[in-house]
């Protein structure tokens, strides 16, 4: 693949995180809302740039529904890192509220805002229902939304209404995705781009050619700049991140079966789990390449790897890990190999 971009090592680029606030089997959000401030401040501390939060709703192991409170709540209890969303799902909601609240981050903790845009609900279908019912928005509007929320943000906009605060503020747009729908938006538009490849990695390579080949220089980037999501679980051993990683199989496996349940703690075998059909759903999901599991050494392999084939411009890592302390050395491991 052409990939249009200079050679770089993974340690050379930011690296991210992508905090989907697990509510753990035996906990609550309020425990999950604790853990995010501690992960966020050790994250700081380790060298991460972003930390990022994704609205999902009506799921019981995600407590970030309302993503721009907690974004403000991690920004209050940090100091410096880039607070964000990857994303906000934009048709659940009015673009004039979303670039109020925005605007209102970015008043609070000026220059530490990102805001990344999703076109899909983030929840099933009855509850997409329940949140948009008066909106009359869906995914296929997403274009004319980015606009607007574009517009809003614009010294002079053209809208009649302001959004205040608003208007006027450099907050920096993301458009994520999981297949090309984005990646052409985004260059047509010349916006940040991220890609979703830590739960749909077959379409990861082919959007940022798209991405890349298409980008059309804009006020905001005059070339393109891509991030790309992973799993990564590290661990002393191989043996011990595999054990860890079950958790996030579980997940995967009860989202696949409809199963709506909390982050499940680790089993020593996932055979005694899944059967081998469910087995290969899961794991059409959780490429290798793009969800990582070992050791020091065999994460820094893997993810030297991922950054030569995909030449990201920057990492966003999701751990999905029961325990606090193992997903705290988790990172911790990845930040020391950053250097």
């Amino acid at each position: 693949m052409s990939i249009h971009a200079k050679a770089r090592k993974f340690n050379d680029i930011p690296l991210s995180i992508l905090d989907l606030a697990p509510i753990v089997e035996g906990s609550t959000a309020a425990d999950s809302f604790k853990e995010s401030v501690e992960l966020a401040q050790h994250a700081e501390k380790w060298g991460y740039n972003r930390y990022w939060l994704a609205e999902h709703h009506n799921m019981p192991g995600i407590a970030s529904s309302a993503t721009s409170i907690l974004i403000g709540h991690i920004a209050e209890k940090t100091n410096y890192m880039r607070i964000g969303s990857g994303g906000v799902m934009l048709p659940n909601h009015a673009t004039i509220v979303v670039a109020e609240q925005f605007g209102t981050l970015e008043s609070l903790y000026p220059g530490r805002i990102d805001l990344g845009l999703g076109r899909a609900p983030g929840t099933d279908q009855a509850t997409a229902y329940a949140l948009r019912r008066t909106l009359n928005m869906g995914p296929e509007e997403f274009p004319m939304q980015v606009n607007e929320l574009q517009d809003y943000f614009k010294e002079e906009p053209i809208s009649r209404v302001r959004a205040i605060p608003g208007q006027g503020l450099d907050i920096p747009i993301w458009l994520l995705g999981s297949s090309d729908f984005s990646a052409r938006l985004a260059a047509e538009k010349g916006l940040y781009f991220s890609f979703a490849s830590h739960f749909a990695p077959a379409y990861l390579l082919q959007a940022l050619k798209l991405y890349r080949e298409n980008f059309k220089p804009s006020e905001t980037l005059d070339k393109p700049h891509a991030m790309i999501g992973i799993n990564v679980i590290a661990a002393e051993t191989d043996e011990k991140a595999q054990y860890l990683a079950s958790s996030h199989q579980m997940q995967f496996l009860n989202i696949r079966k409809g199963i709506s349940s909390k982050l499940q703690p680790p089993v020593k075998n996932m055979d005694d789990v899944w059967s081998p059909l469910e087995k290969a759903a899961v794991e059409e999901s959780l490429d290798p390449n793009t969800t990582i599991i070992g050791s020091p050494e065999t994460v820094k392999r893997k993810l030297e790897r991922i950054q030569e084939v995909t030449q990201a411009d920057e990492l966003i890592i999701s751990s999905q890990i029961y325990h606090l302390e193992d997903r705290l050395r988790s990172y911790e491991i990845i930040s020391e190999l950053m250097d």
